[in-house]
This record gives C-alpha cells, structure tokens and sequence, in this order.
C-alpha cells in the first residue's frame, strides 16, 4: 500500500450545494402536493437520495490528522490536509494521528554480548508518515511497534557488552550510549517502515545489571577503581623517589652505595604509597 491524495472538494462549497439541492427538494415536492405529480414526486425522492448522499461525504480533518478513505472494501486514498471537505460519499473512514508518539519499553531482562543478565529498557519516539501503510499493511501499527521495539531491543543488548573491562575501543551499552542509540535508531527504523513508522529517536533509558550477579558485579567495579588508584600512586611515588635520589646526588649531601640507596628507596616507598601514616625509627648512632 502506498498513499495517494483522496479527491476532495472544500466543504463549504459543499454546504452551498446542499442547500440548493434541498431547495430544488423542497420545490419538487411542494409541486408533488399541489399537482399529484408523479414525475414531480420522483425528481423530489431522486433530489432527497443525492442530499442524503452529500451528507455523508462530508469529513473534518483535525491538524496533524490524517484519515484513510475505503469504498466497499476498495481503498480510495488519503486527506492529510486539515479543515472541512467534501469527499466521496458512503465511504468507510479511518483516523490516523501523524503527531509525535512517545513510548517507553517494559524493563527487559537479556543477555549482554559476554552472556550477563542485564535489566534494559528504552524510549522511542516515533511518527507515522505512511497513514496507508499504517492502516493496511499491519493489524494495529501501535502493537506493532511496541513488540517490534522490545525485538530490537533485545537484539542490540546482545550485539554489546555491558561494560569495557579492558577500557580498550571496543563499544559498551554503558559507556557508547550515543553510539549504542544511534544502532538501535537504525535497527527499528529497518523494522517498522512496513507499518510507515518514522523513528525519531530511540535511546536506552534503563540499564543494569540483574539482580542475581548485581553485587559481583559492583565488587568488580570497586576492585578496578582500587587498582586503578593504586597505579597512579605508584606511578608518583617511583617520581618523587627518583627525583629525591638524584637531588640528594646532585647536591653532594650524603654519599650513597648501592646497599644504602637500595635502603632508602623502600623506605620513601613504603612512607608514600602506605595507606597510613607511616612511623619513622630515627638512628641515633651506635654507643659502641
């Protein structure tokens, strides 16, 4: 099905019709009373069939609005443009909103691309731009959309991890969410052109890890964050030991061998990457 302009006329012009039409009934068969006419009576019931006919080609077409027109099971066409027409009379009519549609998934619960459990949900925005398509070509184009939005959903879970363990380029539901939205825009848009649905924006709006390994989970987050602490630390504090080695060198305060550098470098050590506050033991010397 494809949509084609639907023939119509302005609707005022239609009523000025109407009203002659009706005049032209009234004459006829005021002359039907007063001469027992039969061919007077027979304009009057023909003019009375073709009012009753006017009646019902009349349509109001509210602003994004779109209505689809079928005459005896045949499919006429489409009025996407607003105000008060005069259309094909007798004809079955089906209202089709063209406005933005908001809709928010259920919380589904999938496997990410390493096989974890993870609660996903998403919201999409979508228009219909294809009114006979929407009416035809599917059952209900909002049930439609909703199963098929949950499908890609699904389906683009499992195409990514839920987190980059190895911080590398590799694309994560967590991290990439614009890169994540624009895939799913694209795999929804390939679903719902059947129903002549426009997707505007699809995004993830929900994302977490299942219940059931939810605590491993965040315990693997803490222990990243920990090591990644941990590095910057020992990353400073092999700094500030080289740079206190060589002042001490370039100054000519105290001459060190091998043994004492070795020394002092694990003690300025274990002083700055400790978690506490290390106490020092002063050598006073020997008495002997």
């Amino acid at each position: 099905m494809r949509e084609k302009e639907m023939f119509k006329l302005n609707g005022f012009l239609g009523v000025i019709l109407f009203l002659l039409i009706a005049a032209v009934t009234v004459i006829f068969f005021r002359n039907f009373v007063l001469t027992e006419s039969f061919l007077s009576f027979a304009f009057a019931i023909l003019c009375a069939i073709v009012l009753f006919l006017l009646v019902s080609g009349f349509t109001i077409i509210q602003p994004n609005q779109a209505k689809v027109f079928t005459l005896f099971g045949r499919y006429l066409g489409v009025i996407k443009q607003e105000g008060f027409w005069l259309t094909v009379p007798l004809t079955l009519r089906k209202t089709v909103s063209l406005r933005v549609i908001n809709f928010n998934s259920d919380k589904l619960k999938v496997n990410d691309l390493e096989g974890n459990p993870i609660e996903i949900a998403a919201v999409v925005v979508y228009k219909v731009f294809d009114s006979a398509k929407a009416v035809f070509d599917v059952e209900d184009y909002k049930e439609f959309v909703h199963t098929q939005s949950e499908t890609g959903l699904r389906h683009i879970a499992s195409q990514y991890p839920y987190d980059n363990v190895n911080n590398d380029f590799e694309i994560s539901l967590r991290q990439h969410s614009d890169e994540v939205a624009n895939e799913l825009t694209k795999d929804l848009q390939k679903r719902l052109e059947l129903a002549g649905v426009e997707i505007i924006e699809a995004r993830i709006m929900h994302l977490a890890y299942s219940s059931e390994i939810a605590h491993a989970m965040l315990q693997r987050q803490q222990a990243k964050a920990v090591l990644a602490a941990r590095k910057v630390i020992v990353e400073g504090a092999v700094t500030m030991v080289k740079s206190a080695i060589d002042q001490l060198k370039e100054e000519g305060i105290v001459d060190l061998d091998e043994e004492k550098k070795a020394q002092m470098v694990n003690n300025l050590m274990v002083a700055i990457v400790s978690e506490k506050g290390s106490q020092p033991v002063i050598n006073t010397g020997s008495i002997y």
